[in-house]
């Protein structure tokens, strides 16, 4: 499947999640801006996609990204940033929400698992709407040393 093949809207995602339910599959879900691709990104990901059969990762689409990290941000668009996750191995599916929280996305799509960063925890802003609908919340930790704004605040000196 090409990549771009991979880069869904919320509506065909619905369809193709019932789909994959139906034939025993379970989805994993996970989200962010992923602005800048690093072994971070990555390692996050892998170890999303070991939770379950199918990892669909929501990305910030551009506004909400400016809203929750400031005028200088994205760097790379939202479509950009989807095309590029959407080229990794380890994620089946990408769409962009613009909400400033992926509930609406994780109503709708009803994970068995939503994967967060050891930053937001447990008890991340997701929990409630994840748990609420049988899933259940695993956190990865992070690599040490690896953000977008570490790499950003490199580049600038």
């Amino acid at each position: 499947m090409l990549t771009s093949g991979k880069v869904k809207s919320r509506e065909e995602l619905i369809s193709l999640v019932d789909g994959l339910r139906s034939s025993g599959k379970n989805i994993v879900t996970c989200n962010g801006t992923f602005d800048i691709l690093h072994a971070g990104h990555v390692a996050f990901l892998e170890e999303a996609r070991k939770q379950g059969d199918v990892l669909i990762v929501g990305v910030n689409d551009d506004a909400s990204v400016k809203r929750n990290k400031g005028d200088s941000r994205p760097i790379n668009s939202d479509v950009d940033r989807a095309r590029v996750l959407a080229g990794l191995g380890c994620v089946d599916y990408v769409t962009i929400f613009s909400e400033e929280t992926p509930d609406a996305l994780l109503e709708v799509l009803k994970p068995e698992v939503h994967v967060n960063g050891s930053e937001y925890g447990e008890d991340c802003i997701e929990s409630a709407t994840v748990k609420k609908n049988g899933g259940r919340i695993h956190v990865v930790t992070l690599l040490d040393g690896y953000s977008t704004t570490s790499i950003i605040g490199r580049l600038q000196g």
